[in-house]
């Protein structure tokens, strides 16, 4: 099974074309939050990294870069838990941040999810410019009773393509050595955007996931 999973997965191409950056649609419903005061920041204070970008946060398997998480949810049989994440990995792959991205395989009777994504990951934008990349990733949900593990893995990016283009791997790009500063104190100058901005990414993924199976 863990051969023709790897053989669907391998079998798919990336392909190019441009959308939106949305990851989800905004409900006009919903109230908006109240905005805080701004504070006045002294002029020798330093701007401090949110702890969750820091060492560690990118984790290795084998040298290469995986994000995994288990969700527990009791109660819930493997082929609902299937069911449910074979829906919203496909439901991901019509965002309107969507670049190419499908579900490549999905096994019923091992409960095993597997998608290939590609879509815009933007680090900022003005009137007159605006900067992101293509991100690359695979997710795979493996399901049993009362149990989920979701692994995002083979990360990688396309940076500049219109002008410049580079291609990075998680491994050689994100890791605390090449995300971060030397003491790892703070993201590193060029690459720590990337890092900043994936981990971000996989957080709000893993977040939708815990949503729609304890919904």
């Amino acid at each position: 099974m863990k051969r023709l999973l790897l053989l669907a997965i391998a079998l798919v191409p990336m392909l190019t074309m441009a959308q939106t950056n949305d990851w989800e649609i905004p409900d006009e419903n919903a109230p908006k939050a109240a905005q805080a005061p701004k504070e006045t920041a002294e002029k020798d204070e330093k701007p401090q990294v949110d702890p969750k970008y820091l060492a560690g946060a990118v984790p290795e398997v084998d040298g290469k870069v995986v994000f995994e998480r288990t969700f527990e949810v009791p109660g819930l049989t493997a082929t609902a838990a299937f069911e449910r994440m074979r829906s919203l990995m496909q439901r991901m792959t019509l965002a309107k941040n969507q670049l190419q991205s499908q579900v490549v395989f999905a096994d019923s009777t091992e409960h095993v999810v597997a998608g290939s994504y590609q879509e815009w990951l933007e680090f900022s934008r003005s009137f007159i410019s605006l900067d992101r990349t293509r991100f690359n990733y695979h997710l795979i949900a493996e399901c049993s009773d009362g149990k989920v593990v979701v692994r995002m893995q083979r990360i990688s990016y396309l940076y500049d393509e219109a002008r410049n283009p580079q291609h990075y791997t998680a491994e050689e790009w994100i890791t605390d050595k090449q995300g971060l500063n030397k003491k790892q104190t703070k993201l590193a100058r060029i690459s720590g955007k990337f890092r900043r901005k994936t981990i971000d990414r996989k957080d709000f993924i893993f977040e939708q996931i815990e949503k729609e199976l304890k919904k």
